[in-house]
């Protein structure tokens, strides 16, 4: 089996759950993944993934002879492809490489791409994990319960990440911040209010990490700056698969509607998840230690990716007591 993974690392950490129904079903499926190269951390996570396929391209790159090529590549290997990501260029790779069945929603009018075609019915299917569960389905079928994403981690690794951050293995409670999100700032609740929660669990005795990639080091570092730089700063200072190591170690996650929101569930964390122009029914941390937080304003959700109205009272009406009070229960 050959999946056409997302570029998104949200949508690929919900993924695994596509994964483990395959292997439910079939426990001698071999299951490979085609993804942009930076998702390998992830999958290497994954149990149930056998290989990881990088496509060497950047997110939104057509680049059509080298998706070509390394379908090429890839003939005579698999019985079925099945694409998530509903785009034209994500079909190339499995018809490249004569795939018999290739699975997937019509998207971007994908006939001859795709020969196992199917439509979408978003009210039946309302969550990107349903979408992407229905696809490992025949037509039709009702969707099982679902299991939920479980990535793998050893307290090894992570104690090899702190070492390589001059950090000691902590002695106390960790609190994870992950006060970033990429898509834009719509979905991040302001940084004082993460740091008004940092100061209140550091006065507590806890410790407070910040998580957050490169684009989001300078949201890190404002939060940093108003905790009197007691946190550990992690902005733009691990790897991705050293930041799902080490939030493994956290006891509690605070964090925006991310990519790290689902992986900070998918390794069982207790996780507070801050929603304002996004939809917590379309892509919900898909966790029973989750807790999701979401004012549903009259103008929420709008998918922005700034505040069309230019309040944002979607997440600022969103008090840092109301966060804490959901940490004490």
């Amino acid at each position: 089996m050959l999946i056409v993974g997302p570029a998104w690392v949200g949508d690929m950490v919900m993924a695994q759950s596509l994964f483990k129904l395959l292997k439910a079903r079939a426990p001698n499926t071999v299951i490979d993944v085609v993804a942009p190269a930076w998702t390998k951390p992830l999958l290497a996570r994954m149990p149930e993934v056998h290989l990881a396929i990088s496509l060497p391209l950047g997110h939104g790159e057509l680049s059509l002879r080298i998706r070509w090529r390394l379908g090429r590549g890839l003939r005579a290997l698999y019985n079925q492809a099945i694409v998530l990501p509903n785009s034209f260029k994500s079909a190339i790779v499995p018809f490249a490489a004569g795939i018999p069945r290739r699975t997937g929603f019509l998207g971007e009018c994908r006939w001859g791409l795709l020969n196992d075609i199917r439509q979408l019915n978003q009210s039946a299917l309302p969550r990107t994990v349903d979408r992407f569960i229905a696809l490992g389905l025949e037509p039709d079928k009702t969707l099982p319960a679902i299991s939920s994403p479980a990535l793998k981690t050893t307290k090894q690794d992570a104690y090899a990440a702190l070492t390589r951050l001059h950090h000691a293995v902590p002695e106390t409670p960790v609190l994870a911040l992950c006060p970033g999100a990429e898509y834009g700032p719509a979905k991040r609740w302001p940084a004082a209010y993460f740091a008004a929660v940092a100061n209140a669990k550091l006065a507590q005795g806890w410790q407070v990490w910040l998580f957050g990639s490169d684009k989001d080091a300078p949201i890190t570092a404002q939060v940093q700056a108003l905790t009197q730089g007691r946190c550990l700063d992690l902005g733009g200072r691990t790897s991705l698969g050293e930041a799902i190591d080490l939030m493994a170690l956290a006891a509690a996650v605070v964090s925006n509607d991310s990519g790290l929101m689902h992986v900070a569930a998918a390794l069982g964390r207790r996780v507070i998840a801050l929603f304002g122009s996004s939809d917590p029914n379309h892509t919900p941390p898909l966790s029973d230690k989750a807790r999701v937080l979401y004012l549903a304003l009259w103008c929420s959700p709008c998918f922005a990716r700034e505040c069309p109205l230019g309040h944002l009272r979607c997440l600022k009406d969103l008090s840092p007591d109301q966060v804490l009070a959901a940490l004490e229960n």
